[in-house]
Formats: C-alpha cells, sequence, structure tokens
C-alpha cells in the first residue's frame, strides 16, 4: 500500500495528541480518505507520555497495528525529545514537527542523527494568543498538515470550521480563536 500518509503523535496525557489525530482523521475522512486515527494507551494519567496514529490513504487501509515507520512525527511537548526515542522508524524523506520556540537547527542536535526536515511551531505561544490558553493541539494540527500536505490546506480549514460550530456551538469566540490558531500556525512553521 504505497499510497498511504503513516503519523506518529507523541504527547503528554492532557494536551490533546489524541483529540487532534482523530481530528486529522476526520478531516481526512471528509475529503475522500481512507483513514484510521487512534491512541495507544498506557498508564492513563495526565502528563504521561502518550501516542496516538494516523493512517491516511485513497485506497482501503488493510493494516490494523501501530505505526513503527511513520513518514511524519508530531511531537506536542518538546521535552519528550529527551525521554522517547521520538525520530524511531522516522522516514528521512518526511518531517519531524515539534513544538518549540526553538530553531530546526537547535533542536536538530537532540533528534539522535535524524537527517530529515525538522519544523518547529511555538503552539504554546500561538495557542495562548489566539485561544487564551495553552492548548498546542490545534497549532499541531495546522502545521502538520501543512508540512504534510496530507489535506488540501483550504478544505481543511472549511472542515475545521464546521467542526469547530458543531463543538463549541454556545461559545462563538472559542471558534474564532481556533481559527486563527489553525491560520497562524500555518503561516508560522518553520520548516529546516
Amino acid at each position: 500500500m504505497k499510497d498511504v500518509v503513516e503519523i506518529r503523535w507523541h504527547g503528554r496525557g492532557g494536551q490533546g495528541a489524541k483529540t487532534a489525530a482523530l481530528l486529522l482523521a476526520d478531516a481526512a475522512f471528509n475529503t475522500g480518505k481512507y483513514v484510521q486515527g487512534f491512541p495507544e494507551y498506557g498508564p492513563e494519567r495526565m502528563g504521561a507520555p502518550i501516542t496516538a496514529y494516523n493512517r491516511i490513504s485513497s485506497e482501503k487501509i488493510t493494516v490494523h497495528s501501530n505505526i513503527y515507520d511513520p513518514d511524519y512525527v508530531v511531537v506536542v511537548d518538546e521535552s519528550l525529545l529527551s525521554s522517547v526515542d521520538c525520530t524511531k522508524g522516522l522516514s528521512p524523506e518526511g518531517a519531524i514537527i515539534i513544538n518549540s520556540s526553538k530553531t530546526p537547527d537547535e533542536l536538530r542536535p537532540h533528534l539522535k542523527g535524524y537527517t530529515g526536515k525538522v519544523c518547529t511551531i511555538d503552539a504554546g505561544r500561538i495557542s495562548e494568543e489566539t485561544i487564551g490558553k495553552n492548548f498546542p493541539n490545534t497549532p499541531m494540527l495546522a502545521a502538520v498538515v501543512k508540512v504534510s500536505g496530507v489535506v488540501d490546506a483550504e478544505e481543511f480549514l472549511k472542515d475545521m470550521e464546521g467542526s469547530f460550530k458543531h463543538k463549541f456551538a454556545t461559545k462563538p469566540q472559542v471558534i474564532e480563536g481556533n481559527l486563527k490558531a489553525l491560520k497562524r500556525s500555518m503561516e508560522e512553521v518553520v520548516i529546516g
């Protein structure tokens, strides 16, 4: 199955990595793709490392396992770089996308010799400025769409607007803040 794009998410419980993976699956599904979006559960507690996955393809997906050789890795919490082998199996033709205020060159020495693209986005700052709280998953979701191209950016934004309007029907300020976070992230992600 050559057409499949595989994404592995690393975060901590409570940061929304699982939610972002599921939102990406929904957005890709709504564009006619076949999708999988699922978490890997371990010790379920706030702040514990978690892993989530996406498979996205224009063909039926017949593999049902964790992802060991991802095309893209999303790191929602930069501190995981020192405790989890985030680049394990990562394709050098893909990219790692890290929530950090640092540059890709500053982070490269912490990536165990990974030679592919290193992308950074200050998701915490963007979410604080647009949503009013540190919810890094929304900016990270937009960054992975921008870097991977797995979903058309305009279609993705329209889909997310519909999703937010449904989810936050009684909170229009939350809808506006999340949409601003998505758009800013697509503009501000640094591809190194």
